[in-house]
C-alpha cells in the first residue's frame, strides 16, 4: 500500500492516493506502465537509465530502451562490443532506472544479466525498420571513427548493398534480459514525504525484519524512509 498526498496534476497528468495493484512487482510495474503510456507529457515511457560496472567496480551509465519484459525479467538489445556489453561479460550485473517526471515516479530495477538466444535476437531485429538495421550494422559501437562522413558513407553503401535483400544481424548485436533481485517503487509527494516500496529476494530468514512483508512468488517488500 503506497499513501500520500490526496490529489495532485502534474504536467497535464493526474495522480492521486497510490495503492499498490499488485503484490508481485512486475505485475506493479506493468500497471505503472500503461498509465505512464496514456500520460501526453511523457513521449518515451519506456526509455530506461542502464547502469553497468567493470569488474573493479567502475560504473558506467546511459540511456536505453526497455524492448519487452515479463516475469522472467526486463530485455533490451544493443551492440555487444559497447562499453556496456564488454561491462556486461566482465560483470554481469545491472540497474536499471525509470524516471516519469509528470507523474513524479521511478522505479528502480537491480539484478543479474543474461544474452538472449541468438532466434531471439534474430527476431528482434528483423521486425526493426530496415533503416535501424542498417544503422546497427554500419555502427560498431563505441569505437573511435574518425569524423561523421566515414558513418555516411558506409551507411550509403549498406544501403545499396541491401536494397533489395535482408539484412542480416551483426555478429556482435543481440539482446540481453536482465533477472530482477531488487524492485522499487517511488512515489513523488508535494510534501517531499515520498513513498518508497522496495521488492525483494530474500536471501534467508536473517533478511526477514519486523516490517518486512509477504508479497508474491516469492518476493517480499517493505517500506523505506524518503
Amino acid at each position: 500500500y503506497i499513501s500520500g498526498d490526496p490529489y495532485h496534476i502534474v504536467g497535464g497528468c493526474a495522480f492521486e492516493e497510490t495503492h499498490l495493484a499488485s503484490l508481485n512487482p512486475i505485475d506493479q510495474f506493468s500497471t505503472w506502465l500503461q498509465e505512464v503510456s496514456q500520460c501526453p507529457g511523457i513521449e518515451e515511457p519506456n526509455a530506461m537509465c542502464l547502469a553497468t560496472a567493470t569488474r573493479d567496480g567502475k560504473p558506467s551509465a546511459r540511456m536505453v530502451l526497455l524492448k519487452g519484459f515479463g516475469r522472467d525479467g526486463f530485455r533490451f538489445y544493443t551492440n555487444r562490443g559497447s562499453r556496456k556489453g564488454t561491462e556486461l561479460d566482465e560483470n554481469p550485473v545491472a540497474s536499471l532506472l525509470f524516471y516519469w517526471e509528470p507523474l513524479n515516479r521511478q522505479v528502480r530495477i537491480e539484478g543479474t544479466v543474461e544474452k538472449l538466444s541468438d532466434e531471439e535476437s534474430d527476431k528482434y531485429f528483423h521486425s526493426r525498420p530496415k533503416s535501424s538495421q542498417i544503422g546497427a550494422a554500419v555502427s560498431r559501437q563505441s569505437r573511435v571513427i574518425p569524423d561523421r562522413e566515414y558513418l555516411r558513407q558506409k551507411n550509403a553503401a549498406l544501403e545499396e548493398e541491401y536494397k533489395d535483400k535482408e539484412v542480416p544481424r551483426p555478429s556482435d548485436w543481440g539482446g540481453y534480459i536482465i533477472r530482477p533481485s531488487v524492485m522499487e517503487f517511488w512515489q513523488g509527494q508535494t510534501n517531499r514525504l515520498h513513498d518508497r516500496i522496495v521488492f525483494r529476494r530474500p536471501g534467508g530468514e536473517a533478511e526477514q525484519g519486523r516490517w518486512t512483508h509477504l508479497g508474491e512468488d516469492g518476493w517480499v517488500y517493505e517500506r523505506l524512509a524518503p
